[in-house]
């Protein structure tokens, strides 16, 4: 399975889960290593939009097409059994601690998770911690720039 994520340049071939661990996010507390990909190049080009201002276009990003081995344990979290209030805007504590348990629990090496941002879309959380982490492989690294009409005043 391929996967797909956006980073800075300087930081595209690190899967480390550090940048996450340091910062927070939806589905995981400051102190939790996780991987935040995505299903397809489109989601991640909006999932790095909604987190800039508007009128900054992100440069200096870099795409990194990631492949999951075939034997890899991945488990889906339906919408309906997310916590009310998941999508909300600043998120929910209630999702960090879904993400934060993933990783602690160990029991799959990705949790494929609905998009706050696009509705029908999926994100997949990856646990460095786990241990097919180590199967997973870079297929390749490509300059990517972001079309300025989405950040638009």
């Amino acid at each position: 399975m391929i996967v797909y994520r956006l980073s800075r340049s300087r930081f595209a071939k690190d899967l480390s889960g550090r940048g996450a661990e340091l910062a927070g996010g939806r589905w995981n507390s400051k102190g939790t290593a996780i991987l935040y990909t995505s299903d397809s190049i489109a989601l991640c080009t909006v999932e790095v939009a909604v987190h800039m201002p508007l009128g900054i276009v992100p440069l200096g990003y870099q795409l990194i097409q990631i492949e999951l081995p075939d034997d890899a344990t991945i488990v889906e979290l339906p919408e309906k059994d997310l916590p009310e209030g998941w999508k909300s805007l600043p998120h929910s504590n209630a999702t960090q601690v879904i993400g934060d348990n993933f990783v602690q629990e160990q029991q799959a090496l990705a949790l494929k998770v609905p998009s706050a941002a696009v509705q029908g879309t999926y994100n997949y959380l990856i646990n460095p911690r786990h241990p097919q982490f180590q199967k997973i492989t870079i297929v390749d690294i490509f300059p990517f720039a972001f079309d300025k009409r989405l950040f638009v005043k």
